[in-house]
């Protein structure tokens, strides 16, 4: 029985520890009725990314308006009416207060959010085409236009993994904003 609560007070003394350490890096968020914040969105869970195309990815949208506080360490906020399907209330977590600074900025009609503020990259159009030689493989890369996102924005993914996760876009699709124009099969 001795060795039981040696080892339970141990394990209390190693939890404090480490709390101590976590504790020096956490800082309380405490927003004022009136604060302007950005909402945190993110690509949506379980969709397979293709390379690095989620880097550029918005990740804050707004600012938008604190109305209340509910709770501790929740807020509630001023939509506009495009995102009247959403909750008005955020954890902390989700907001980022606003520096008034307009590059910042990212209006919400450029970017469809769902109800768990998340949103689905779909390709749009291919551009390009080139074939690569790594090793003794010869792969297919292709030029990837994504919805909502600009030309300098298109990405080069392998054209098999596309197929595979995207196959009804590789029908019929046929690039119309340059010179590529290569039936995709």
């Amino acid at each position: 029985m001795d060795k039981v609560q040696l080892i339970r007070q141990r394990l209390l003394t190693a939890q404090s520890i480490q709390k101590s350490y976590a504790d020096k890096r956490r800082r309380d968020i405490v927003f004022a009725i009136g604060d302007k914040v950005f909402l945190r969105v993110s690509p949506m869970k379980g969709v397979i990314r293709f390379g690095k195309r989620g880097k550029l990815s918005p990740r804050f949208i707004g600012p938008y308006e604190i109305l209340d506080q509910v709770g501790a360490v929740a807020y509630r906020l001023s939509l506009p009416p495009e995102l009247s399907f959403i909750h008005l209330v955020f954890h902390v977590s989700m907001l980022r207060k606003c520096i008034s600074d307009s590059s910042q900025v990212v209006e919400v009609q450029t970017i469809p959010l769902d109800e768990k503020l998340s949103y689905e990259k779909e390709p749009m159009a291919i551009v390009d085409r080139q074939v690569r030689k790594q090793q003794s493989k010869k792969i297919v890369f292709i030029k990837v236009l994504w919805r909502n996102h600009t030309d300098e924005e298109a990405t080069w993914e392998v054209e098999n993994i596309c197929k595979r996760s995207i196959p009804i876009y590789f029908s019929l699709q046929v690039c119309t904003c340059c010179k590529f124009r290569d039936r995709i099969s």
